[in-house]
Parts: C-alpha cells; sequence; structure tokens
C-alpha cells in the first residue's frame, strides 16, 4: 500500500479522500489556492503546500506545480478526486512518467472516454446501447441541418468534449439549429478547447441511470449497482439516489451486465460509472463514462457498506477486489443531495462569508462537508459547498429523514439551494419515484410562479 498521498484536489472530496488514508494510515499531502488558505482539507491533510494564486487555471489546474510538490513532498502516489484534473488524461500520463501511481484508469482509457463521439464508438462496438445519432463530427451548419432532418426534430446538439451541460443544446427547428450550432461550438471550444460537435435523437423526459463499477487489474470486475440522477438543474444533477425506484429487476439485470461488458471491452481498472439514459419504456441508452469516482459515490457506499475511497488505493495498489459480484448486495435506500452557494431561484452563484453553520444529526444521516463557520465560500470555484446523504432500510424511511435533515440543516451569510431541495424532495412526484431529467421545468419552477 501507499505511504503518502497527494490529494489533487479541495473542499469535501478532498476531506473525504484524506479520511479514508489516516484510517489506513496513509499520510497525505494537500494542495490549496491562496484562496484556499485556511480551508478545512488544508487544516485535515498531515502536510499542505499552495498551488498557486486562486484563479483555477493557476492552481488546481497547474499540472507543473502539482508535480513539483509531489516531488518535494515524497508522495508515491495521487488521488485526482473528481472535477479539475480528474479526468485530464494528459495529467494521468504525467503523474506516471513522474514515477507517480494515478489513483485512476489509464492515460489512454481516460482519452478514448474523454470524446463522447469516440465513447459512442467504443460502446457500440461493444454492444452497449447507443441512442441514434452521428458517429463522426458534425463540420458546420449546412450539414447540422442535414442530419437533423434524417433524425427528425427535436435533436440534442452537444460537444463531444463536453460535461456539464457546457455546448449542449435541445433544438426543435432548423432556425433554432442554425443559431444554436455556432453558438455552442464557440462555448465548447472556450471550455475545453474542443469544438467538435456531435448529434443525437432526442429522448424525451428519461431518467438518468447511472452504474457504479469497480476493476481490478487481476480482471475482476463488479457493478455496484445503480443510481437515479435524474433531478437536475442546468444539466447538473443536484438529487441522486441508490437504488433507482424507477427501474425494474430485469432492467437492473440487463444494465449492470452492459456495464460489465463495457468495462471489460475498455480494459478498464479503478472506479467508474457508466451513464444511461433511460425511457418510459425501460430502454436505457449509454450516455457517457466518467472515468473518475463521482460526487455521488456516497449512496453507493451507504447501501454496499463498502468504502470506494479505500476500494480505489487498493486497486491503484495492485491488489485484488476484496469482494465478489455474488457477495454484495444492496441494502436499503441511501439519498444524497448537494448543497450549494447559489440563489434558490435564479440557481446563480452565491459567494459570501458563512457566519453560522448548523449540521443536523440523527440516525442514518451523514455529511461531506468542505465548509465551516467563518468559511468564505469565493466566486472562483464550483458553487457545491457540502453534501446532505442519508439512509433508510426504506425509500420511505430515507425520504423521511431527508426532509427532517433539511429542515434542521442551517446555514447563515450567503444563500443557499436548500428551500429547493426542500421543496423538492417534499413533492408528491419524488416521493412517489416518479421523477425524470424535466423535474425541476415541470415541477419546481412552476411551484416559484405560484406563490410570488
Amino acid at each position: 500500500m501507499f505511504k503518502k498521498v497527494l490529494i489533487a484536489n479541495r473542499g469535501e472530496i478532498a476531506r473525504r479522500v484524506i479520511r479514508t488514508c489516516k484510517r489506513l494510515n496513509i499520510l497525505t499531502v494537500a494542495v490549496y489556492s491562496e484562496a484556499d488558505a485556511e480551508s478545512l482539507h488544508v487544516k485535515d491533510a498531515d502536510e499542505a503546500y499552495c498551488v498557486g494564486k486562486p484563479p483555477v487555471v493557476q492552481s488546481y489546474l497547474n499540472i507543473e506545480r502539482i508535480l513539483e510538490i509531489a516531488k518535494e513532498s515524497g508522495a508515491d502516489a495521487v488521488h485526482p478526486g473528481y472535477g479539475l484534473l480528474s479526468e485530464n488524461a494528459d495529467f494521468a500520463k504525467r503523474c506516471t512518467e513522474a514515477g507517480l501511481v494515478f489513483i485512476g484508469p489509464s492515460a489512454t482509457v481516460i482519452a478514448s472516454m474523454g470524446s463522447k463521439l469516440e465513447a459512442r464508438k467504443t460502446m457500440k462496438a461493444a454492444g452497449v446501447p447507443i441512442v441514434e445519432g452521428v458517429e463522426a463530427p458534425v463540420k458546420d451548419v449546412t450539414e447540422a441541418v442535414e442530419i437533423a432532418s434524417r433524425l427528425g426534430y427535436p435533436i440534442m446538439l452537444k460537444a463531444s468534449a463536453g460535461g456539464g451541460g457546457i455546448g449542449m443544446q435541445l433544438v426543435t427547428d432548423a432556425e433554432e439549429l442554425a443559431k444554436a450550432f455556432e453558438g455552442n461550438q464557440k462555448r465548447a471550444q472556450s471550455f475545453f478547447g474542443d469544438g467538435t460537435m456531435y448529434m443525437e435523437r432526442f429522448i424525451a423526459n428519461p431518467h438518468h441511470v447511472e452504474v457504479q463499477i469497480i476493476a481490478d487489474s487481476k480482471g475482476n470486475v463488479v457493478p455496484l449497482f445503480e443510481r437515479e440522477c435524474s433531478i437536475q438543474r442546468r444539466n447538473q444533477k443536484v438529487v441522486e439516489e441508490a437504488p433507482s425506484p424507477f427501474i425494474s429487476e430485469d432492467t437492473r439485470a440487463r444494465m449492470l451486465e452492459a456495464s460489465v461488458q463495457a468495462v471489460k471491452h475498455i480494459g478498464y481498472v479503478n472506479a467508474g460509472t457508466i451513464e444511461y439514459l433511460v425511457d418510459a419504456e425501460q430502454n436505457f441508452y449509454f450516455l457517457e463514462m466518467n472515468t473518475r469516482l463521482q460526487v455521488e459515490h456516497p449512496v453507493t457506499e451507504e447501501i454496499t457498506k463498502l468504502d470506494l475511497v479505500e476500494e480505489q488505493l487498493k486497486v491503484a495498489a495492485g491488489q485484488s477486489l476484496s469482494f465478489t459480484r455474488d457477495s454484495i448486495d444492496k441494502q436499503g435506500h441511501a439519498i444524497e443531495v448537494r448543497i450549494y452557494a447559489e440563489n434558490p431561484t435564479t440557481f446563480f452563484p452565491s459567494p459570501g462569508k458563512i457566519t453560522e453553520l448548523v449540521l443536523p444529526i440523527g440516525e442514518g444521516i451523514r455529511h461531506e462537508c468542505g465548509v465551516e463557520a467563518g468559511t468564505t465560500v469565493t466566486p472562483f470555484y464550483d458553487p457545491m459547498i457540502s453534501k446532505l446523504i442519508v439512509w433508510g432500510d426504506t425509500r420511505a424511511i430515507a425520504c423521511q429523514r431527508l426532509i427532517q435533515a433539511l429542515k434542521e440543516y442551517k446555514i447563515e451569510g450567503i444563500q443557499t439551494n436548500i428551500p429547493m431541495l426542500l421543496k423538492t424532495v417534499s413533492h408528491e412526484q419524488f416521493l412517489q419515484g416518479h421523477t425524470t431529467t424535466k423535474f425541476v421545468e415541470e415541477f419546481y419552477l412552476p411551484q416559484l410562479t405560484e406563490t410570488k
């Protein structure tokens, strides 16, 4: 096992990784920007080094400086967390070249799944269902209109290198497509350095369901069931739960098997997630693969009683998985909500100083929190500040605990999305498990209009 691990991340996920490392007697190295000098992950780690100025490109994306710190600190492995450099194939490659173990899949696999177009081709070859669409980049507006007329409107215009909904747009006619194509192409080029666009047939009101997998270097692949992630705002998840209340046991079995097939086909090692869109008839289609630990991994941990970070470390160290597919079963139900520093009506970020923080306590309640009273939430980074996770023997119990916990959760000094979350998880559609990716538009936003 590793002696010292550098965590190339910040906030609650850095703290999460540090917690497991401490339990395994592994020393930890934190990196921080000048804006994060007093952050909790800095205090938690055995060592901490400044990685640069507040802007993310000068700090947490500064590969050269992170590698310098790894060498200076004597770290023998790097855990990337999620976001930031976690799916950067060049970073994974540079870590390996520097003699560090990258706690994740190989750079080659990351690169192959980083392009959504290439991922579509790969999954199709693996026998995984994909949404009808194009298999090559769309060159220009003229070709886009031609393809859309063949696929039929509405269609989804997507950036191949995209994520978080950036560069993605639902288009209903040729005029709208002509306007959307160049705008999304420029946006994708700006955010990802790659303006490659492609198109897929639109699936109305789908469920977003993902399968958590973990694989070791010995050829063992275990699917750790699925998570329902349909409740989203701006195409970003805000509520996740495991298992999905929507899919049937037959759909679950087929989805898990397809995911194992996909992972074996690409030779994937470590933790990862295969994401699917599921229509009303429970047909499922490959959406993308996340070659890292997910924000929502705690709900899987709660129903399997595993520590996914520990398993990541073991696999990266060349060990075999400590369990088999037959030895793992799902227990109860878990739900996670992401707490953001943002306006609950407009969803715009709400930076500022947290003057008071009260975390609810009780049976089945878990927190992954990156802040404390006195923390200043800056505008430099993603506004997610913590996660609230609940578990119960049944989904009904988990829902009840979540509602009560959100009522007791208190953050002063900044705006948060807690009012939005409370309205969402108290809604009858959610309580019945009838949530699609259109939930916020169909049920939450109309409530705001009604209460004005």
